[in-house]
């Protein structure tokens, strides 16, 4: 039984294919919007570090971008920042979509890992959208290809046995400092969360029409004397047709992502926010180190 003076510390790296759920899970867990969330693969590009403090615990979960073939150099920056992610861990939660069959994703991931010797959690997320039986079929297919410390399903969306999953990550913590104070659910700045949070506008408002080729500078963040927030931001994107498309006809899909960002930039900042937005265009910048550089892809951060 623990002891009252025990407490436990450690890392926990989420890894997996793309749009398998990550951020949705780390969101729930850490109880707010850290992680931005959309139905396409690649969302996220940073690792984000989430922070769960609980009495006795804390676990300071790394959610990394997809495991993919990378086409462009931004891809190439979100592999290592995956695999990166893999060192200096206490556990590795290997997710998957129970609604995806296994295919060559998941087996490139596995092979990735069995190099480790850190414990690989298989986590299997969206259970409530199979039978139970083909749950089983599932757990005994990756067995068969990976020797998991732990087998846990979960429906990081319905929060369905996530209680289970955190109570199996701890006891593999070690004793522990607490790295983080108790109210800090991030370890990345505000004016990061900000641009992830404009940038889930766009993906989600233009759908197939500007897929991955934008990013979000934000210019400046200011409370003036009526502790109202003034955010400038910019949204990059790599052709001129895609900035009519994010500006809309009259302004109206550039107002639409303004409305909907300041929302969630209110909830993050607890004030009321003045967002103002603008489009640029930069060609190929997805291929260029130096500007992956200005939007905040640094490969020596990794």
């Amino acid at each position: 039984m623990q002891q009252n003076n025990q407490f436990k510390s450690g890392f926990v790296s989420i890894v997996g294919r793309p749009n398998v759920g990550k951020s949705t899970f780390l969101n729930h867990v850490i109880g707010q919007k850290i992680a931005i969330m959309s139905d396409k693969p690649q969302t996220t590009r940073n690792k984000v570090q989430g922070v769960l403090t609980e009495d006795q615990s804390q676990i300071i979960f790394i959610d990394t971008p997809g495991i993919h073939k990378p086409k462009h150099k931004l891809g190439e920056f979100m592999l290592k920042v995956s695999k990166n992610a893999l060192r200096e861990v206490e556990v590795i939660m290997f997710m998957i979509n129970a609604q995806q069959k296994l295919g060559p994703g998941d087996e490139y991931v596995m092979e990735m890992l069995k190099g480790t010797n850190t414990p690989v959690f298989l986590v299997i997320n969206k259970i409530d959208m199979i039978h139970p039986d083909e749950l089983m079929k599932k757990i005994e297919e990756y067995r068969n290809e990976f020797d998991f410390a732990e087998v846990v399903p979960i429906s990081a969306l319905e929060g369905n046995n996530i209680d289970t999953l955190l109570t199996t990550i701890k006891k593999y913590l070690p004793e522990g400092p607490q790295y983080y104070p108790a109210d800090q659910v991030t370890d990345h700045p505000e004016r990061f969360i900000i641009s992830e949070m404009i940038r889930e506008k766009v993906l989600h408002l233009t759908r197939d029409e500007v897929p991955h080729s934008i990013a979000v500078e934000i210019e400046k963040i200011a409370r003036d004397e009526n502790d109202k927030v003034r955010v400038t931001a910019s949204i990059i994107v790599e052709r001129d047709s895609q900035k009519g498309i994010i500006i809309g006809k009259r302004g109206s899909m550039l107002k639409d992502i303004g409305i909907r960002a300041r929302k969630d930039i209110e909830n993050l900042l607890g004030s009321k926010v003045y967002l103002e937005l603008w489009v640029k265009v930069q060609k190929d910048w997805r291929d260029r180190a130096s500007q992956l550089k200005d939007y905040g892809y640094r490969d020596d951060e990794y």
